[in-house]
């Protein structure tokens, strides 16, 4: 991806993806200052939101901190499945970047009935509903988008948590400037055609890995860059079973690949199947692999990036508007009141 070449730049969606690294170099660590509070006075902790504004913000928190061992139990799930549990006593942390996603007002104003003051937002704009609602709101700064998918605002929210629970931990964040630059890195990559083509080509594009948010929204992110179906396969979910319905002309892209399990999916999907198998990574594997650098903590970024380029090339070469969808629209479900 390269916004000196006309195919690139006429698009929003890769000018918002590059500026993602600057978004990540020049974060604010210290923008949660006000919020790290809250984690103090109670350990039960729910992060909300609908699609893109939980998947990888809410997963990617919730990987590291039962990676680094915390004392809070933190948990995620959507706003109207939210509304069955009991949370009138917890801290509940709700994205959505217009900032007036219906199932997230729906919960915050059930929550505010029950006499909860302990909600706070983070949203892309100011004077929103969610605003009104919540005790304090986290505006983000990384500006407007005007693709249909969320890109570097999705990221955004990602850092505000990481920085969130680091300073509740006590930790610093650092390395912001050097994860920016590795993040243009995997943006600028250029991917081999032949991969391509047989990403265009597939009949369904599977994105396999842990589940830190990653896979998942690279799967969301192609319905709505690529239009082409798409699944999410947590762990080693694609050698245990889905194998039976799946068929020779589909994908699977493993981001950050299991290195035991990679003879596993070789046998099940490679040998059994006859599919493809495309790793992202930055280190080598038995597969055909995107190589990325190495960032350390914000390696989920690097991968989502490195996903997002290949995403890039394969609507160009399907000849999609990359900005547009047919279906899909900005604020998927919006609250009119």
């Amino acid at each position: 991806m390269n916004l000196n070449y006309e195919k690139y730049s006429k698009f929003s969606l890769c000018k918002e993806m590059l500026e993602t690294a600057g978004v990540i170099s020049s974060y604010d660590t210290n923008a949660v200052s006000e919020f790290v509070k809250a984690l103090s006075e109670n350990d039960n902790i729910f992060l909300t939101g609908e699609g893109s504004s939980r998947i990888l913000p809410a997963k990617r928190a919730l990987y590291n901190l039962q990676k680094e061992g915390t004392d809070l139990a933190v948990y995620t799930d959507g706003g109207t499945q939210a509304l069955e549990y009991n949370l009138k006593n917890s801290v509940v942390f709700g994205a959505s970047n217009s900032g007036k996603t219906k199932e997230l007002i729906q919960l915050f104003s059930s929550l505010k009935k029950q006499g909860n003051d302990k909600i706070y937002g983070i949203c892309a704009n100011k004077n929103t509903p969610l605003e009104k609602l919540a005790t304090k709101t986290k505006v983000l700064t990384c500006g407007k988008e005007n693709a249909v998918a969320a890109t570097k605002s999705v990221v955004e929210q990602s850092l505000f948590y990481d920085a969130l629970f680091s300073s509740y931990q006590g930790n610093e964040i650092e390395g912001l400037d050097k994860a920016g630059k590795a993040v243009r890195e995997a943006l600028e990559l250029t991917i081999d055609q032949y991969l391509i083509n047989l990403i265009a080509n597939a009949g369904t594009i599977y994105f396999a890995g842990r589940n830190d948010g990653v896979a998942e929204e690279l799967t969301l992110k192609t319905n709505e860059i690529t239009h082409k179906k798409s699944d999410f396969l947590e762990g080693t979910y694609g050698v245990h079973g889905i194998e039976e319905v799946m068929d020779k002309n589909d994908v699977v892209i493993i981001i950050n690949p299991f290195e035991d399990e990679e003879e596993k999916f070789k046998e099940c999907l490679i040998d059994g199947v006859g599919l493809n198998i495309i790793a992202i990574s930055s280190k080598e594997t038995i597969f055909p692999t995107i190589k990325i650098p190495e960032a350390g903590y914000f390696q989920n970024y690097i991968e989502l990036a490195a996903g997002w380029n290949i995403l890039v090339e394969t609507g160009i070469e399907l000849g999609i508007d990359l900005d547009k969808a047919e279906r899909a629209r900005k604020v998927g479900n919006e609250f009119i009141g």
